[in-house]
């Protein structure tokens, strides 16, 4: 009861009444100032600015038209291989020779290219349509090399024509060389089978590695090329690695996709 009389005869005296009232204090506007305009950049950067962001995946060091699987025609007894592994041949040279109930066959190539592997040996017994060779096309020691990547079917749209690309070949070390330089080259618009894959690699285990996780698109990728290096190539470093680089050799790709605006990107 006394405080309560105590607060009406404080409401009932008029001395305090010709006092200012403090709303804020000048720490409390400084913090509003500073909040009001960060909004205001946020607004601004969000409607004009854009988000950066990349995709990464597998990739293969290749020449430009892959390679293709050298199949027997015919089937019988391996007597004879012509070929070496890392030799480059012309379109219809001869690899094997076989055996068979109507006389020798030879294993021709089909097109101009280097021997990068050889799946039969003599005396082998192989039938009708056997792999007995993969073959990179490449006509010339000096035809540039190109990178496939194989991204995920969903990120393909996203990639446009020209966009940067770093690879971590895993043959050189990153942390002391950097990364190979890239630009897109083009996108494929149809997703790879393993098949499809195996085709233009030349290669079937990496036609199933790829496609584990879904069917990817291919991304051709133009290496940028140097003459200060010795591998003819441009990297993040300023010489890149003490060698050349060899084909089918296995990398990791990250390619900047297009640009977006930070309000589709928030706000999906």
């Amino acid at each position: 009861m006394q405080f309560r009389q105590q607060a009406l005869a404080k409401l009932q005296s008029p001395e305090e009444l010709d006092l200012p009232v403090r709303f804020a204090r000048p720490q409390g506007w400084l913090v509003l100032s500073v909040t009001v305009v960060v909004m205001a950049a946020a607004s601004v950067w969000a409607m004009t600015g854009s988000v950066a962001s990349t995709v990464s995946a597998p990739a293969v060091l290749t020449h430009g038209e892959g390679s293709y699987i050298l199949q027997s025609p015919a089937a019988g007894q391996v007597t004879a291989v012509l070929a070496k592994e890392g030799e480059r041949l012309p379109a219809g040279s001869p690899v094997l020779k076989v055996r068979t109930t109507q006389g020798d066959a030879v294993v021709r190539t089909v097109a101009a290219g280097r021997i990068t592997a050889l799946a039969a040996t003599i005396g082998q017994i192989i039938s009708t349509g056997a792999n007995v060779a993969a073959v990179e096309k490449v006509a010339a020691a000096d035809d540039p090399l190109y990178a496939t990547v194989y991204v995920p079917a969903e990120n393909a749209a996203s990639i446009p024509s020209g966009a940067a690309v770093d690879l971590t070949v895993q043959t050189v070390p990153s942390q002391e060389y950097g990364v190979l330089r890239g630009h897109v080259k083009s996108v494929d618009r149809a997703a790879q089978s393993a098949q499809a894959i195996a085709a233009f690699l030349g290669d079937s285990q990496l036609g199933e590695q790829f496609t584990r996780d879904g069917r990817p698109v291919a991304v051709l990728v133009r290496l940028d090329r140097s003459s200060a290096t010795k591998s003819g190539y441009r990297w993040s470093s300023a010489d890149g690695p003490p060698f050349t680089l060899a084909s089918m050799t296995m990398a990791t790709g990250s390619i900047r996709l297009a640009d977006q605006r930070p309000v589709d990107w928030l706000l999906p």
